[in-house]
């Protein structure tokens, strides 16, 4: 037990120091301070500029560094994700301006894949126990003898404007691709555009240059109890110089990341400003329950000066409602 974890930290800190690799030629600078002294990421950013970006590196890229996966050879593979993408739609080629198909901006793409640890960009085998799991779910889904949209429950919580979990709710996706970071004396707020969420992360005062602005509290980074399960997790965050680190834990089964061990499950996201226009957020998913060792991804965000939109996900979601009343009418006809 006791050397799976420091296999475990081992394992953060050189994911830690690869993404501290990445991001040093890119900010020579100082990150910009909040009035009470804290490193500024306040802003509206969006991760549309990664749509269709592969989580783990392509089996093409086998042997080669994401540093090496550039220029022309990466504008190449940007333009055919979005063909693709483009292809797939049944409608018009090109839709009307801001419609998801030409919103990619898939030239400004700036990475081939997000794994960054292990090395190979590969997600780490199933453990045992989580082969089990998935195999129980299959078998369970199999006996129902349901389609996939027989009942609500057949449904994604995405689906059902419910969730997109963490880290699934800063995951690129079809649209819906904004965030906004706000950030008061102690505390950290993330607007999630989609499903529009919001995690309020409390900081550790004694990592904080507003310390003394912030009330007393004597929790530090102590999570709430073990019982307490939320769709985003628990939060607790510092600051670790310019860098703004969130550990995450306590979410719910339904709703936690791949399936993960809801209970073992420790995500640690890092938010550090590497350019004037972007934020590079960067994820370890650890749960030795689930995966065999942690594992790393991360991926730029961009600040967008455009407003954040009203998600209305429930008020349009005519989709779902139609698909469960067809199942419904053609119960009635059998």
């Amino acid at each position: 037990m006791r050397l799976r974890y420091l296999v475990s930290g081992s394992a953060a800190a050189c994911a830690a120091a690869l993404v501290s690799v990445m991001i040093a030629p890119l900010f020579g600078q100082s990150a910009p301070r909040t009035p009470w002294g804290d490193p500024d990421l306040q802003g509206t950013y969006t991760n549309t500029y990664e749509s269709g970006t592969p989580l783990e590196k392509p089996d093409d890229f086998a042997g080669r560094t994401l540093d090496q996966v550039k220029g022309e050879e990466l504008a190449s593979i940007r333009r055919a994700i979005q063909k693709r993408t483009i292809g797939a739609f049944l409608g018009p080629e090109h839709a009307p301006d801001n419609w998801w198909q030409d919103n990619l901006y898939l030239d400004r793409g700036s990475q081939a894949w997000f794994v960054i640890d292990p090395p190979d960009g590969k997600i780490p085998s199933l453990t045992p126990e989580a082969q089990k799991k998935a195999q129980a779910r299959a078998a369970a889904r199999k006996a129902s003898a349901r389609g996939p949209a027989d009942s609500y429950e057949d449904r994604s919580l995405y689906d059902r404007c419910i969730t997109r979990g963490l880290p699934g709710s800063m995951m690129p996706a079809i649209y819906g691709n904004q965030y906004q970071i706000v950030q008061a004396p102690g505390y950290v707020a993330i607007l999630y555009e989609m499903i529009h969420e919001t995690r309020v992360i409390p900081l550790d005062p004694s990592t904080s240059s507003g310390s003394s602005q912030v009330q007393s509290r004597d929790d530090g980074l102590s999570h709430v109890d073990p019982k307490i399960h939320l769709d985003m997790g628990d939060a607790r965050g510092r600051w670790d110089g310019d860098t703004l680190v969130v550990t995450t834990k306590n979410f719910k089964e339904w709703s936690v990341y791949r399936n993960a061990n809801a209970d073992t499950l420790t995500l640690t996201e890092r938010f550090q400003r590497v350019a004037p226009d972007k934020v590079r957020w960067t994820v370890t998913v650890d749960d030795p329950a689930t995966w065999t060792r942690p594992w790393t991804f991360s991926l730029p965000l961009t600040v967008d000066p455009n407003p954040m939109p009203h998600y209305e996900c429930h008020e349009g979601n005519y989709g779902l409602k139609n698909i469960l009343s067809a199942a419904r009418a053609e119960e009635k006809q059998r």
